[in-house]
């Protein structure tokens, strides 16, 4: 094939674009780019689901709170834990009650317990992680711990106790929380 002279004005143009730096980036380095901010994607979405199973759980301690509160009210009332219902804590099926069953705006049920035999008079309640039929995501995703008990005796007698897991587990605190 033959070449063609260059007119003038094309040999300029030529020319200054090969004058011309060349700006950019490889498909190297925008791969890398790439791989990294899919890692700390991946690390951002982990750390941020860890931190919003935490805020449910302080959502749950909030309201055993507010439950042990009922029982030191009853208890001053009453001068004892015996005869001590649920509606006294407000716990129930009602909208504007603490649940006792799973609901679809909770992620916990929660019960209580008294006991005037072992340190009287000694309260415990109860924070169980909804597994099914409460406020999704359900705790069947969570793993093996899904119960929070606060103990407590209403004379100060010994120190308050809570528990994230069963008590019989040992993952257990005293004093306040």
């Amino acid at each position: 094939m033959k070449n063609k002279a260059l007119t003038p004005l094309q040999a300029k143009r030529r020319q200054e674009r090969n004058k011309m730096p060349v700006t950019g980036f490889t498909l190297l380095e925008l791969v890398v780019v790439i791989v990294i901010l899919g890692v700390l994607a991946t690390l951002g979405i982990t750390q941020y689901g860890r931190m919003v199973e935490r805020s449910r759980w302080a959502e749950a301690k909030m309201i055993l709170g507010d439950m042990r509160k009922l029982a030191i009210a009853y208890y001053l009332q009453n001068g004892s834990v015996t005869g001590m219902q649920s509606s006294n804590l407000n716990v129930g099926t009602d909208a504007d009650q603490i649940p006792s069953a799973c609901r679809s705006s909770h992620y916990f049920y929660y019960d209580y317990y008294t006991d005037a035999y072992w340190v009287s008079p000694w309260v415990l309640v109860r924070a169980w992680r909804c597994s099914s039929g409460g406020k999704e995501p359900n705790a069947s995703n969570i793993g093996p711990l899904n119960e929070l008990e606060f103990g407590f005796t209403l004379d100060g007698s010994a120190p308050d106790q809570w528990c994230k897991g069963p008590a019989r587990k040992g993952d257990c605190y005293s004093g306040s929380w």
